[in-house]
């Protein structure tokens, strides 16, 4: 029997079978696409993503095909009328290794994140639905389109904004959809236009943006973004407010439109709902594939331990973060904001309240010790002569008490030596399996 079934392949499906590879977790990973997609779609990695990314051994790759946000060029017509960051460019530091915004196509990000998994003897399988499952206290068993039957201890919904996972366990997908609120997403060629800028023709301020022109690091592509007014003409649209810009070719092409929702359940016995399955928001602030790597992350050790009361700390922590990140979303996208910083780069998000966070840190990012804190185990820091099951550290200036580090940076336990036993029992923590991954 699987372990783990996961039901999409984008970067929440990824990081999540990265993460139970790395454990040694039996998986497969299904994508009802026959083939990978080729459109930029979501292309911002946030600082938090970069840690995680850092942590699953593909952050070299992806910075090297990557680069940081390029400096924004407004025009009315052929003439530059402003120029400007959207984001502050910041050195890394010991708590912030990642402090910058990294642009990278999404297309990328999943070819990188596949190749990391294949190294770990995993593959997609491509051209694979789920067309439906049943489930009883102690398995799921899934029907596929090749009319396989696959019996799972747990199935993962991370198969999108329509998610045939979320409809099947009749879970609520609450909010809203704004139909007149559609945009023009496209990849397209032209040689016109430098790529060291962003290039914007009318006033987001204002809220009369025609249409963006972003180069993709290490394409030769630009992402087009446009308000949609019922006319498909790019060609036409570019003409009409920068008549110096020639559109060369439309590589891929795709209308958005603006959806607020978040699922009322993350979790209904052994399935899980991750990523746009669970939650879609508005592009501003980059947040939703984001907020996705950030659900696979936090699910993939509880799977790999797989102890009710850990699995059940998933939906408490995800949909606080999630209902939050909506929020900021949301209002950024009202106010027409396209700055960027320490509301949105996630590394100020912290599981304070959950029943796992313990203590007066509990729940909140470590923010340092990266290094140690790589691969698949907790991190004690402590002074204690005691054997435990994991990486122990000396503990930092100031410390008082005993600090578990969960294998997602975030404390789990902050207090008296004496309580971290009951803490681990409570939980049914044990230490994961063989570090495959470093």
């Amino acid at each position: 029997m699987t372990n783990t079934l996961i039901v999409g392949s984008g970067p929440t499906g990824l990081t999540l079978a990265i993460e139970l590879a790395r454990r040694g977790v039996d998986l497969r990973i299904i994508e009802r696409s026959p083939q990978p997609p080729t459109g930029v779609r979501g292309k911002g990695l946030q600082p938090r993503t970069l840690e995680v990314f850092d942590d699953l051994g593909v952050i070299d790759e992806i910075l090297a095909t990557g680069r940081e946000y390029p400096v924004l060029r407004s025009y009315q017509g052929d003439q530059v009328v402003w120029e400007g960051r959207m984001d502050e460019i910041r050195d890394a530091s010991e708590g912030v290794p990642y402090p910058n915004l990294i642009m990278q196509p999404q297309w990328r990000t999943e070819q990188i994140l596949r190749d990391r998994l294949a190294e770990l003897g995993h593959q997609v399988e491509f051209g694979v639905e789920l067309t439906g499952f049943e489930q009883d206290d102690a398995s799921v068993t899934a029907q596929l389109s090749t009319g396989e039957r696959v019996d799972c201890a747990y199935l993962v919904g991370a198969d999108g904004g329509r998610s045939t996972v979320r409809k099947q366990l009749g879970v609520g997908f609450a909010g809203e959809t704004h139909e007149s609120e559609r945009m023009l997403l496209a990849d397209i060629r032209t040689g016109d236009l430098d790529r060291e800028h962003w290039h914007v023709w009318g006033s987001p301020a204002e809220q009369t943006l025609h249409f963006t022109l972003c180069p993709l690091p290490n394409t030769d592509v630009f992402q087009l973004v446009a308000p949609y007014t019922g006319d498909d003409d790019l060609v036409g649209l570019v003409a009409e407010h920068a008549p110096h810009v020639r559109i060369d070719e439309i590589v891929w092409r795709s209308e958005y439109r603006v959806n607020i929702r978040m699922a009322e359940r993350f979790r209904v016995g052994r399935v899980f709902l991750a990523g746009d399955a669970a939650h879609v928001h508005t592009p501003a602030g980059g947040q939703g594939l984001n907020t996705g790597v950030q659900d696979a992350y936090n699910l993939g050790w509880k799977l790999a331990i797989g102890s009710e009361a850990l699995l059940e700390t998933y939906e408490d922590e995800r949909m606080a973060v999630a209902e939050h990140v909506l929020g900021l979303s949301t209002r950024l996208y009202r106010e027409k904001d396209s700055k960027r910083g320490d509301d949105t780069n996630q590394l100020g998000l912290a599981y304070l309240g959950s029943p796992l966070s313990v203590g007066e840190r509990g729940g909140d990012r470590l923010g340092t010790l990266f290094e140690e804190q790589r691969g698949t185990g907790f991190l004690l820091l402590a002074d204690t002569a005691a054997e435990y099951p994991f990486k122990v550290l000396p503990p930092l200036d100031g410390q008082e008490g005993v600090i578990l580090v969960r294998p997602d940076g975030y404390i789990g336990y902050h207090g008296d030596e004496s309580g971290l036993s009951a803490y681990l029992s409570g939980f049914g923590i044990v230490e994961p399996r063989s570090d495959a991954a470093r």
